[in-house]
């Protein structure tokens, strides 16, 4: 595995990097050639083994797409921060800009905490539109983590004081029909207190957790409940697929947890018909 590490903005001298920091403002290295999703967690692991006082946070897949609607995301009108200043801000400037994305990373921390603006697990439940597709989906990215894994993954270094809120400088869930960062926030919150589970990981379309050992089959009932009602609220079909006593089975013989976010995470996987 190769690792870089980005130059921040206010310290570059005007040399070229292999890679732009795109909308990860707290972006702290790159890997190339990561081995799998353990020896990427061995290498988050570490890291937040020698520094206590940040978080880290990695990308996932399509990193590029992931970097697109991260900047939009992060424009929502409940999260964005305005520039401040007579003139407004100098973008050109690397100090401005740095100072401003960490104002703006502040802002959305509060934001996060904001009482009329958090969203609770029920209320997620059920609010992304789902088929059975979807759940042959979960349990394919589940099965296969290391694909969600794309060439280059970021590593962001955020300084934030709890493991749920390294999402404010990675906001996701764009465009309409996707889950927003505050019904994300909920997800991870609720993973978190209810089943053990840290988020480390985000991307174009899902999201990592990972636990400390995997479930025991009680455990892995309760998860697969709620995860039934996720996703599947409203939804017979989807409820009623036989893809979760599978992916209950799985999830005793692992740590990680794979979730999508978005609209049609067959198509996010590259699924045909014939696979539905």
């Amino acid at each position: 595995m190769k690792r870089g590490f980005f130059v921040p903005a206010a310290q570059a001298d005007g040399g070229e990097q292999p890679y732009r920091r795109g909308n990860f403002s707290c972006a702290h290295e790159w890997l190339e050639d990561v081995g799998g999703m353990d020896e990427l967690l061995q290498v988050l692991d570490a890291l937040s083994a020698a520094d206590p006082l940040h978080r880290y946070l990695c990308t996932l897949d399509d990193i590029s797409q992931c970097s697109y609607t991260c900047g939009h995301a992060g424009q929502d009108d409940r999260l964005y921060l305005e520039e401040t200043g007579e003139d407004g801000m100098d973008w050109d400037d690397p100090v401005q800009l740095a100072a401003w994305e960490q104002a703006s990373l502040q802002h959305r921390i509060r934001q996060m905490g904001h009482p009329e603006l958090i969203q609770s697990w029920d209320q997620v439940c059920g609010t992304l539109a789902t088929a059975a597709c979807d759940v042959k989906a979960l349990l394919q990215a589940n099965r296969e983590p290391d694909a969600l894994l794309d060439d280059v993954v970021y590593v962001q270094r955020i300084p934030v004081p709890a493991e749920d809120l390294k999402i404010a400088a990675q906001p996701n869930g764009y465009f309409s029909a996707d889950w927003d960062t505050f019904q994300n926030h909920a997800i991870i919150r609720h993973l978190a207190g209810q089943h053990g589970y840290r988020f480390f990981g985000m991307g174009a379309a899902w999201m990592g957790f990972v636990r400390a050992e995997p479930l025991t089959a009680e455990q892995a009932v309760r998860l697969v409940a709620d995860l039934r009602d996720l996703y599947g609220r409203g939804r017979e079909q989807v409820v009623a697929h036989a893809g979760w006593s599978e992916l209950q089975q799985l999830l005793q013989g692992q740590r990680l947890l794979m979730l999508g976010y978005v609209e049609n995470l067959s198509e996010s996987l590259g699924m045909d018909d014939e696979e539905c």
